[in-house]
């Protein structure tokens, strides 16, 4: 014997009933079935509403009556063949005149009881049962309706009857020996009190059906046919990568099943559980795949780690009592639970403190207020004489349990789920365990819930790969290279270091395009084309934020000034920042710090190191300096790649102007090259590494040598500018010759030092660490307590595209690898 449970989509359409037939057939050839299905999907949510509004007297209630006949009538006319279809009609008609005289009853009298709505509700079950049996005998299958109500007897508890087992199993049993047919259609949902009144067993009833009628007969499985690939390890629309799993123990499968797992109905485990049937879960529109088995545990490993799952309730309240009168006090976890149940409230969740000062527990938000009132009122005399303080409600919270075997004997599993949690910003409210340790369950604020699971989910369930979330503004020469690298290096990125990188969100200085779907790397242009809207600053970020995915990353690759007014929002929410972009770090120290301990608050990352020299280490490198305990005591470094190129060029055989024409010609220079010469670009970048390196410095203590001459500076136009620099050429060609005399060159130097900057135009002589810099290489010299007679040097080329935006993600791969985020550290 073998249970085949099908639920509301597999038997949704006439194309799934089909299907649903083709299963049968096949299975029936080998061994006897007895099939167990729900009413059409969506069907018993109608007979609900279509029951509310008779009791109003709406006449509405006749349109989806009529609705509900002419689904059931089209579904019989497609899969019936016209001679046959006559008697299934019939039975089909009788039935609904029965709902229908019921339903004007209702309306009648306006009253719609308990008992009556469950009367109403359970037709779904005997329309679908009656017509899969119809097509079954048409199609050749000995097979025979069968209404439960004959069978399941349970207590008069309309709604959510509780079965009364012993008579219930002696009726299956009995049943199924008086009749021979090869195929039993059984109605799921649907059973009786001893005195015949209709009575349901809750919503996801059908399951429990099905389990009842394998622990009665001592089945050899049950089979429960869905419309998912089996128990999933998440929610798939929580969690976009999630994945079904192989096997999970009866335990396992009933922690998940509290904690919000959709595929299987929490009670069903209890009948088979001490007969050791095992349960099945498969697909109905993927019959070939394997679905995930639940029976005993340990008849196979666990191949992630002793974590089965990840389930969540994404709406609960959180009542806290509290009170120093409390402490050290029996019985008051006694009261609580008699008082909460004599109102028939369920506690999800209970934890209670060391001190036992306060209990809190979790319950759904509709039974909060009847929950505190409960509560207020068994321990009024307490409240009263001020020995209980408080009964809190906290709302807008979701309860999240991680599921599988013996959890607790495991070391770090706790520590890897809060450690991941923390890392991305998500507090956690309340947390349990139980005795069982199959489940660790916490609380956390309801707009978390979807990153707690994500979060978790990759941290356990994905071999250590992790999602990271871009969200990228500006899309010129760096952020256009960008997602060009990313693209070309996804797959390396992926295997090499574990990462999945995915594109949430792109803006050009005029479009942008935004939302949880992933943007694709190689057609982005394209999709926010297409797709895209209006750039907005302030609705990207809140864009952003809303979606609250785990590991996400803001990329500024602009060089507006305005973007930067957004960054302190942006990290209070655990988001983390790269850029390229100056002009945060080169603004007031007051907001450098503050972006800073933001970061540090949030449990975020600030990274910054291609605000100088581009892809160089410079940045990393004076962190790596400052970690292990040196000081550094000066810096001097050429971090202008445009400035090194001119003066590494000009070697009085053309003239100053023409040097500079020519850089700007092969692209060295910005499209006006006085934003190169006049010095402020390299004073931001002696300013920023100041700063990293601990010193409190502002703009005003750089003192910077501007190379435009002054009657050059305000022209209009940039012809202009060069017809006024050629004036100048007899100048800088005099220094230059000054220093070939002297066997110097000409270097354009920043320079910290006790506190103070300098930029400006020097001699330098062969002795000089930065004599022998050719082309456009930017170098820096780190003068510290640990170099203090030779300066440690990094050199290479400090501008490009291609240089920076490899830097950017050398700085993304530093966020989704930092344990610890923040700016003066790591």
């Amino acid at each position: 014997m073998r249970i085949l449970k099908f639920g509301g989509s597999s038997v949704g359409t006439p194309e799934a009933l089909e299907r649903v037939i083709t299963i049968i057939k096949d299975k029936q050839e080998v061994e006897r079935l007895i099939v167990v299905v729900s009413a059409f999907k969506g069907v018993t949510n109608q007979l609900f509403e279509l029951a509310s509004l008779a009791e109003n007297n709406d006449s509405r209630y006749q349109d989806s009556l009529a609705e509900i006949e002419k689904r059931h009538i089209d579904t019989i006319n497609k899969i019936i063949p016209v001679n046959n279809r006559s008697d299934s009609i019939t039975g089909f008609k009788i039935m609904l005149n029965e709902l229908e005289n019921v339903l004007k009853g209702v309306s009648l009298v306006q009253e719609l009881s308990n008992k009556t709505l469950d009367f109403v509700v359970g037709f779904g079950e005997r329309f679908s049962a009656s017509i899969l049996s119809a097509c079954l005998q048409n199609r050749g299958v000995d097979s025979l309706y069968t209404d439960t109500r004959q069978l399941i007897k349970t207590d008069t508890s309309f709604g959510a009857a509780k079965v009364i087992t012993s008579s219930t199993f002696m009726n299956i049993k009995e049943f199924v020996k008086q009749h021979d047919e090869n195929v039993i259609v059984a109605t799921g949902f649907i059973s009786s009190s001893e005195k015949n009144e209709s009575t349901t067993l809750g919503r996801g009833g059908s399951d429990y059906t099905a389990s009842l009628f394998g622990a009665a007969t001592g089945a050899k499985m049950i089979e429960i046919w869905t419309d998912v690939d089996g128990l999933m390890t998440a929610d798939p629309r929580k969690v976009e990568r999630a994945f079904s799993m192989d096997y999970a123990s009866y335990e396992e499968a009933m922690e998940m099943s509290h904690f919000g797992a959709k595929v299987i109905y929490p009670p069903t485990i209890q009948p088979v559980l001490k007969s050791g049937i095992p349960i099945l879960i498969k697909n109905t529109f993927k019959p070939d795949h394997p679905g995930t088995l639940i029976q005993q545990k340990g008849e196979k490993e666990n191949v992630n780690g002793n974590i089965r799952g990840i389930s969540s309730i994404d709406n609960i309240a959180l009542i806290t009592i509290k009170g120093s009168g409390m402490i050290g006090v029996t019985g008051v976890a006694a009261r609580i639970f008699n008082a909460l149940a004599r109102e028939s409230i369920n506690i999800i969740l209970i934890t209670q403190s060391s001190s036992e000062h306060t209990i809190s527990l979790a319950v759904m938000p509709d039974q909060a207020q009847m929950a505190k009132a409960a509560i207020e009122l068994e321990f009024s005399e307490e409240i009263k004489h001020d020995v209980i303080d408080e009964v809190r409600i906290e709302k807008e919270l979701s309860a999240i349990a991680v599921v599988g075997e013996d959890m607790r004997q495991i070391p770090g599993i706790a520590g890897k789920v809060f450690y991941a949690l923390g890392r991305n910003g998500i507090n956690v409210i309340a947390i349990a365990q139980g005795a069982s340790e199959r489940n660790i369950s916490f609380v956390v604020a309801k707009k978390n819930e979807k990153k707690a699971v994500n979060t978790i989910h990759d941290a356990f369930f994905l071999s250590g790969e992790k999602s990271i979330n871009l969200y990228l503004i500006g899309t010129g020469l760096i952020g256009g290279m960008l997602l060009e690298l990313l693209e070309n290096q996804k797959e390396e990125l992926r295997t090499k270091y574990k990462l999945d990188i995915q594109l949430k969100g792109v803006a050009t200085s005029r479009n942008m395009l935004i939302g949880e779907s992933s943007i694709s790397l190689s057609d982005w242009r394209k999709e926010i084309e297409e797709k895209g809207r209006e750039m907005s600053l302030s609705k990207f970020v809140e864009k952003m934020k809303s979606a609250n995915l785990s590991n996400s990353i803001f990329i500024d690759c602009t060089a507006s000034p305005d973007i930067q007014t957004v960054y302190e929002d942006i990290l209070s929410q655990s988001i983390s920042i790269v850029s390229p972009n100056k002009k945060a770090n080169s603004s007031s120290m007051e907001f450098y710090n503050l972006l800073q301990k933001t970061a540090e608050k949030h449990n975020c990352a600030f990274k910054f190191e291609t605000n100088v020299g581009a892809g160089l280490p410079i940045i990393e490198t004076i962190h790596e300096l400052v970690r292990t305990g040196d000081r550094v005591d000066r810096i001097e470094g050429v971090l202008s790649g445009t400035l090194s190129y001119i003066f590494n060029d000009f070697d009085g055989k053309s003239s100053f102007s023409d040097v500079v024409k020519t850089a700007k010609e092969k692209g060295y220079t910005e499209p006006d090259p006085r934003e190169d010469l006049n010095g402020n670009d390299v004073g931001r970048k002696l300013l920023i590494l100041a700063r990293v390196a601990g010193y409190n410095v502002e703009m005003e203590d750089i003192d910077i040598q501007n190379l435009v001459p002054n009657d050059a500076r305000d022209v209009d136009s940039v012809d202009d500018f060069f017809n006024k620099l050629k004036n100048h050429d007899a100048h800088y060609n005099r220094l230059q010759n000054e220093a070939n005399s002297e066997n110097k060159k000409l270097c354009y130097i920043a320079r910290f030092e006790n506190g103070k900057g300098v930029v400006k135009l020097e001699k330098i002589d062969d002795s000089h660490p930065f004599y022998n810099l050719s082309g456009s290489d930017n170098i820096v010299a780190f003068y510290t307590t640990y170099y203090d007679e030779s300066p440690l040097i990094v050199k290479g080329p400090g501008a490009g595209a291609k240089v920076t935006a490899a830097g950017v993600i050398s700085d993304i791969l530093r966020v989704a690898n930092t344990k610890a985020y923040n700016n003066a550290g790591d």
